[in-house]
């Protein structure tokens, strides 16, 4: 769908500069997604892994993030490699609905309750990240925290419309149980992609 250099606005790497390769095509169907534009994958055009594995060293930032829709709806195995050749870390933001292909040096896990993710994430995951939309989304996360390893990071990040609302319960709920902490898109308060 796109590409673009920026800094990453949420999770363990937030603050970082990190090169966004965002893949289109997802049938998660999230009501609240903010990029429901990359939904259909035939909207937006086929571009080679090499132009994309020469835009992400040009940049000259390390840390390149496959996202979406939903990246792990295709095998990733020869843009990893690519990458990785290149000299770069693949990170990927996922909601985990398919297994992984490819090597990954972060795995963002972030599940939604809009399909039901696979099982195999569970133990790989480097992160796992639950948008917060309604109260009861903490005790749908702390189902998930369980199953993670524990060396998985652990954070709640409010849905961007609600976050006014929802905001003070992640704080409430972290402070009751610091093994998470508050994931804010801190890309959205300073109007970068």
């Amino acid at each position: 769908m796109e590409d673009f250099y920026t800094i990453q606005g949420e999770g363990f790497y937030q603050g970082c500069a990190a090169y966004f390769i965002r893949l289109g095509g997802c049938d998660v169907g999230c009501v609240w997604c903010d990029v429901k534009e990359s939904w259909d994958a035939s909207a937006h055009p086929v571009v080679s892994v090499n132009s994309l594995v020469d835009k992400a060293i040009q940049s000259g930032c390390k840390i390149v993030v496959i996202t979406g829709g939903e990246p792990a709806m295709y095998d990733l195995t020869f843009l990893t490699e690519e990458l990785r050749k290149a000299g770069l870390r693949t990170h990927i933001e996922t909601s985990g609905v398919y297994p992984l292909t490819g090597t990954w040096d972060w795995i963002c896990f972030s599940p939604k309750k809009f399909k039901a993710p696979d099982h195999s994430l569970y133990s790989i995951a480097s992160e796992l990240k639950v948008v917060v939309f309604h109260k009861s989304d903490l005790a749908w996360a702390e189902e998930h925290a369980v199953k993670v390893s524990p060396e998985c990071k652990l954070f709640l990040q409010p849905e961007w419309s609600k976050e006014k609302e929802i905001l003070p319960l992640i704080i409430e709920h972290v402070k009751q149980n610091p093994k998470w902490r508050v994931s804010l898109q801190v890309h959205k308060y300073m109007n970068i992609p």
